[in-house]
């Protein structure tokens, strides 16, 4: 099978090979890859971040058709369309036994410490995988940019009459944090310089340098409830500025930095929180399965394997309009 490898960090060293078809053990599933959605994780693998096995085998989020299984699997079956739930867990440390495999302590990511699902097929075992009856694109965003998303809005608890600010509204996970606050009932302010975030749920779209009046008038001057802050230290003290009493601010991305002064007086002050969140759990992708049947997601552009490199370029670049994916 055709696969995109690297054997040393780096753009330039990512090539096209073929690679020996994968074969099931008893508890595993064979997937014929047909999308993958291209994250920020994708780029860190690729550029720097230590990986293994090497050669390696990027791509974290993957949506595919079954197509062998080992003896023992009975939850799915060939022709089935799954995700891939990306994380390696055992299921028995406390963090699993609790239901939060995505803070294993055994575990982590695959395409970090597994191979990757950029090639024709991935081999993963049957506790990752997740039936799902989706488009294609929005089944890929399914396992990092909307499970992220749910994750931290359910940790931050939103719900009816919570009013939720978004930071990074136009991004992979930004544009479902819009749509599933919205399903949860939240009124939903967008930070963004995108119009088409509007048509996502969110009940007002405004850049950054209004935001701070745009919730004081919103919330007659209760401020946020919640603020969900994907994009890192660009946007610290202009999410602490438009928290309110009592109010989350739940962090799970650090693109622009991830150093910030802190005043500590502002925190105790409102009795605000800081929450720091990863990932999410496999019940929660299955619930995504379900929740997100009229999700929207917005593609920029669509590469195949062979322009791998291309694709983590384009995800990087300051004219990215929406998602860029892997079409296999």
């Amino acid at each position: 099978m055709k696969a995109v490898i690297f054997e040393k960090s780096g753009l330039e060293n990512l090539k096209i090979s073929e690679v020996k078809d994968p074969e099931p053990g008893h508890h595993d599933v064979v997937l014929r890859v047909i999308e993958s959605g291209v994250n920020p994780i994708d780029y860190f693998v690729v550029s720097f971040i230590p990986v293994q096995p090497m050669p390696h085998i990027p791509g974290a989020e993957i949506y595919g058709e079954v197509v062998k299984v080992g003896e023992h699997v009975k939850s799915v079956k060939p022709g089935d369309k799954v995700v891939v739930y990306n994380r390696v867990f055992d299921g028995n440390c406390d963090m699993c036994l609790r239901g939060n495999e995505e803070l294993c302590r055994n575990g982590g990511i695959m395409s970090l410490i597994t191979q990757g699902g950029w090639a024709e097929k991935m081999i993963v075992p049957e506790k990752n995988v997740v039936k799902v009856d989706l488009e294609p694109s929005l089944a890929a965003s399914l396992p990092v940019a909307g499970l992220t998303s749910y994750h931290a809005l359910k940790e931050a608890g939103a719900s009816l009459g919570k009013t939720v600010v978004v930071f990074g509204a136009s991004g992979n996970t930004g544009m479902f944090a819009v749509q599933l606050a919205k399903k949860m009932g939240s009124k939903v302010i967008a930070v963004s310089r995108k119009s088409w975030v509007k048509d996502f749920g969110a009940d007002a779209v405004v850049e950054s340098s209004k935001v701070v009046d745009t919730v004081r008038q919103m919330t007659n001057g209760k401020m946020a409830d919640i603020v969900i802050n994907s994009v890192g230290a660009s946007v610290w003290d202009i999410s602490m500025n438009v928290l309110g009493p009592r109010g989350k601010l739940v962090l799970f991305g650090t693109l622009t930095g991830g150093e910030v002064k802190l005043d500590l007086s502002k925190v105790y002050s409102l009795h605000s929180q800081i929450v720091g969140t990863t990932g999410g759990t496999r019940a929660e992708i299955a619930e995504l399965a379900e929740l997100c049947k009229d999700c929207k997601v917005k593609v920029y552009k669509k590469y195949p394997l062979e322009e791998a490199a291309e694709a983590l370029k384009a995800l990087m670049s300051g004219d990215r309009d929406g998602r860029i994916m892997i079409k296999v």
